[in-house]
């Protein structure tokens, strides 16, 4: 389905959860963010309503995010569920990679598609701060089983501004020798204005955006920079999907209620 500015919008990304084990410092503050009750949090049953609905109306490609999603329990069945839904071309995940390890061969055989693992530097001391506390080892060996499990990985970098000397060269020059993608991501702030500027993949280019976010909490978020969210009617589901791409903006502004972390990147 198309926006009201032509752009032709098919790719959900679906925040399970808004939990983390890290506490990244471009993602939310060293204290971490008031936490939905779990009550409030949307059942798989609801996303997979939700994804279903978006799918009859055009969406191909779905993204499972946080928070981490891997820290949502049970989340492999979630996998299974959405992997079965008749439209639906590519299954994604963004994870941080800390928990990937254990569940990488089980998330492929239930029909992920790909993963894309942060990962800012190879660095452990200055992995360990960047993400208050994460262990490298974990990261990597959820690459490692990723990739031995037969799905594709892409490194998420952030490119930070206090980049050590060499630190983007031998990210690139690592994910080489694994075999895996690597794209890096300019550092926002959601409440300052969107900049379309620089050489970045992401965040995406307004004109281009193609993408409906579904939170935690049951809201659609038509922008990531922006305030407007609709909540999903459950007795008319792709109404909600309609009218959150009806307000899809031309650009994006700012968003000043949520984190990062709290809305999937």
């Amino acid at each position: 389905m198309r926006d009201s500015y032509g752009r032709e919008v098919k790719y959900l990304r679906v925040s399970v959860t808004d939990r983390c084990n890290l506490r990244c410092v471009y993602c939310m503050p060293e204290e971490g963010v008031p936490l939905l009750r779990h009550e409030d949090v949307l059942s798989f049953e609801r996303i997979t309503l939700v994804a279903e609905a978006a799918a009859r109306l055009g969406f191909r490609k779905i993204r499972l995010t946080g928070g981490e999603p891997l820290a949502r329990k049970g989340f492999p069945e979630l996998v299974s569920m959405l992997a079965a839904l008749p439209g639906i071309e590519k299954l994604a995940m963004t994870t941080n990679g800390t928990l990937l390890a254990p569940v990488a061969a089980e998330l492929k055989a239930r029909g992920l598609d790909s993963v894309n693992v942060s990962l800012d530097t190879l660095d452990p001391e200055r992995y360990a701060a960047l993400t208050r506390g994460g262990r490298l080892a974990d990261a990597m060996a959820g690459v490692d089983a990723a990739l031995a499990a037969g799905l594709p990985v892409k490194l998420n970098a952030v490119a930070l501004e206090d980049a050590l000397p060499g630190e983007h060269a031998a990210l690139r020059a690592y994910a080489a020798s694994v075999g895996a993608d690597i794209q890096f991501i300019a550092r926002y702030d959601l409440a300052e204005e969107k900049r379309d500027g620089g050489d970045y993949e992401r965040p995406p280019k307004c004109g281009t955006c193609d993408r409906l976010r579904l939170l935690a909490d049951g809201s659609l978020r038509p922008c990531l920079h922006g305030e407007v969210a609709v909540a999903v009617d459950w007795n008319d589901i792709e109404g909600s999907i309609r009218e959150a791409v009806s307000l899809k903006p031309a650009r994006g502004l700012t968003c000043t209620g949520l984190a990062v972390g709290q809305i999937g990147g």
